[in-house]
């Protein structure tokens, strides 16, 4: 029998009961021993409501020490959980209920009152124990299904519209996912891993929670993200801090409004970010802000997060992506000129899309390599370079234009928070529209950032308009939602 991610907890209650496993922000300081009896009580709940092996359980979550052990009784009963970020709207979370039909919903109500708003709307009733208090609803009639037998986590991709997508990863995926960022971030018993990223998001729930039971390292959960509670954790004692580009920029703002340069954190060692090139200068300026080496990677929800990472020393001119991580594959699906799409193969690809055959044969072969829809190259030393997604590419004048170029260029700007760049139909053609975060009584002009680019970007990729916000639509994870931007920002735009 294949092994399962629960024995990654079995193996700290005993050899390391009484260690801390995590903490939240609603006061809760469980230990390995705490948390798995969190679990066991959970497990109780599900059973008596009728959950078995190979059922879907929904968690409509924030993040909080409550969700992480309702992943583990999922397991312990033998059933797939489906962690949601409670901030879906209504009819978002309808449509994956009924996709998955799951025998069981709980809600976090206590960290979310997203979560609290969709329990009353579904009449879930609150239960309670060890774990704290969590609401349960069972809205649907479900039955077991043995397709599911060796998954352990169905995530529901951000952005989704048409037919549900839901991705299937087997214990084995999450296992891989686990053990590999573990590996990668050195990880020890003695690490405090500062939990804001989602685990309703597979790089939360692999490449943190997970890899951090392996490990035996303590989480920080954190329910939403906040520059100012990320800058008091990282003074004290956070050691570790994979992030997306976006909080890394809203950090490094905050510091800047409390007047000072840099972090200055005697504890914290290692740094990521998620998967977006780096221009030179902004790694220069990070690795300065925080002490450390600045690490990039790549992955996506289909991989289990990992596919690429970087393990640089501090000042490495290096702004790829990093080498293939150990088991795994990459090849480019190579156009002729060394660019292309980026496939993969290896222990951290998904099963499948759930009860969506014709979406999985789009993007899975028989030889088991997976299409990424990332546009990529790999340079001389083995090292993946991502130009964008294949579907963001924009063809201008009958160029083509990568959004994340255009990016960096733009955030290169000392008063540029973070931008976000797309393409519109215009006459014909693509325009290349750039929207710009910028903060309140530190705003440069638009003319001023055409101007700075000007030196950066060739003509055909320079934007043909930039909008100045305050804030940029995001995703919980703090990714930019770029299919939001031309409707949010229709009235600047004309």
């Amino acid at each position: 029998m294949t092994a399962r991610v629960e024995s990654f907890l079995q193996a700290q209650v005993k050899n390391r009961p009484n260690a801390l496993a995590m903490s939240d922000s609603s006061g809760v300081r469980w230990s390995f021993a705490e948390l798995d009896r969190a679990a066991g009580a959970l497990a109780d709940v599900m059973r008596q409501g009728g959950v078995q092996p190979c059922d879907r359980v929904l968690l409509l979550s924030e993040n909080c020490a409550a969700a992480v052990a309702t992943l583990f009784a999922a397991w312990k009963v033998g059933a797939v959980i489906l962690p949601i970020n409670a901030r879906q709207s209504p009819s978002e979370l309808q449509r994956i209920i009924d996709h998955a039909t799951p025998a069981m919903v709980l809600f976090t109500c206590q960290v979310s009152d997203e979560a609290a708003a969709h329990a009353h709307r579904m009449n879930a009733i609150e239960v309670t124990g060890f774990f704290g208090a969590l609401h349960v609803a069972q809205p649907l009639p479900s039955s077991p299904d043995p397709v599911v037998s060796d998954v352990a986590v169905l995530l529901y991709t951000t952005g989704t519209t048409g037919d549900p997508k839901g991705v299937m990863l087997t214990h084995e995926n999450v296992r891989f996912g686990g053990v590999t960022s573990a590996n990668l971030r050195s990880m020890v018993p003695q690490d405090l891993i500062y939990g804001v990223l989602p685990i309703t998001h597979v790089f939360g729930l692999a490449s943190v929670v997970t890899a951090a039971a392996f490990a035996g390292a303590a989480v920080q959960m954190e329910a939403r993200f906040s520059a100012a509670k990320l800058f008091a954790a990282l003074q004290d004692g956070v050691t570790l801090l994979s992030a997306v580009p976006q909080m890394h920029a809203l950090l490094m703002q905050h510091t800047k409004e409390q007047g000072l340069s840099a972090l200055g954190s005697e504890n914290l060692r290692y740094v990521s970010s998620g998967a977006a090139p780096l221009d030179p200068t902004w790694k220069r300026k990070a690795e300065a802000f925080y002490g450390v080496a600045l690490q990039n990677g790549y992955g996506m929800t289909e991989s289990t997060a990992g596919i690429c990472a970087t393990a640089n020393p501090l000042g490495s001119k290096d702004i790829s992506v990093g080498p293939p991580l150990p088991g795994v594959e990459v090849r480019i699906d190579d156009v002729g000129d060394g660019t292309g799409e980026i496939l993969t193969r290896g222990g951290h690809v998904m099963k499948g899309y759930y009860r969506n055959d014709a979406e999985t044969m789009k993007v899975l072969d028989g030889d088991g390599w997976l299409r990424t829809g990332d546009l990529g190259c790999v340079d001389d030393a083995g090292h993946l370079h991502i130009l964008g997604r294949s579907k963001e590419l924009i063809i201008h004048g009958g160029f083509n234009v990568y959004p994340p170029e255009v990016e960096a260029a733009l955030n290169d700007h000392p008063q540029v928070i973070q931008s976000a760049v797309i393409g519109r139909t215009k006459d014909g053609d693509e325009e290349v529209l750039a929207f710009v975060q910028v903060a309140e009584g530190d705003a440069p002009n638009v003319e001023d950032l055409k101007a700075f680019v000007k030196d950066r970007l060739t003509g055909y990729k320079r934007p043909s308009r930039i909008i100045l916000a305050f804030n940029l639509p995001a995703a919980p994870t703090g990714k930019i939602l770029k299919h939001k931007l031309l409707t949010e920002f229709v009235d600047q735009l004309g």
